[in-house]
């Protein structure tokens, strides 16, 4: 059993694949506090994995993300084995302080100040920037680095930054710009 907040259907509004339709699993709970955190994901619902299978197989996207909270701490190679043997490519967002299961064809890694990363393998860094000192995260093996504004609030200090360190990209929220869940 693991336990849902929720699961819904949308388009991806962060990081790499921005835009592409994905079945979103939000699992409950998380193993830090972040003050900016703009996820209510407290509450949830047990499932069993074949409830989860069957409530996400009720959307055409074989793009499923795992977050939260944060999705590894309710997560094991066979629930991946599960997901592929439904068609689904799987993402991950998760803070890194968890190793992961095989198998996750794509991991985004939010790194937070303080907070260790304990996994191996990173496609994308995402950083919430709130001026904290970036450079342990531009070192995180990753093809992509980006940094993106805390609710929309800090995006021209970003650009800024940016304008300044090449190295990374600018990630929006746009699910928030054009008001989507």
């Amino acid at each position: 059993m693991r336990k849902i907040n929720e699961i819904f259907y949308s388009l991806q509004g962060e990081g790499h694949h921005t835009g592409k339709a994905a079945v979103f699993i939000r699992f409950s709970g998380c193993n830090l506090k972040c003050s900016f955190c703009d996820t209510e994901h407290e509450e949830g619902t047990m499932m069993s994995d074949e409830e989860i299978i069957r409530a996400i197989s009720a959307y055409p996207s074989e793009m499923v993300v795992l977050t939260g909270g944060e999705p590894s701490l309710w997560i094991d190679d066979a629930f991946i084995d599960r997901l592929h043997k439904a068609g689904k490519y799987i993402c991950i967002e998760t803070n890194g302080t968890h190793p992961l299961p095989e198998g996750i064809d794509w991991v985004t890694c939010s790194p937070k100040e303080g907070a260790p990363v304990k996994i191996d393998r990173i496609d994308e860094v995402k950083v919430v920037y709130l001026k904290q000192d970036l450079s342990p995260y531009i070192k995180l093996p990753a093809k992509y680095h980006y940094l993106q504004p805390c609710s929309c609030r800090n995006t021209m200090e970003i650009v800024n930054y940016i304008l300044q360190h090449p190295e990374w990209q600018l990630s929006l929220q746009t699910h928030k710009l054009i008001d989507i869940a």
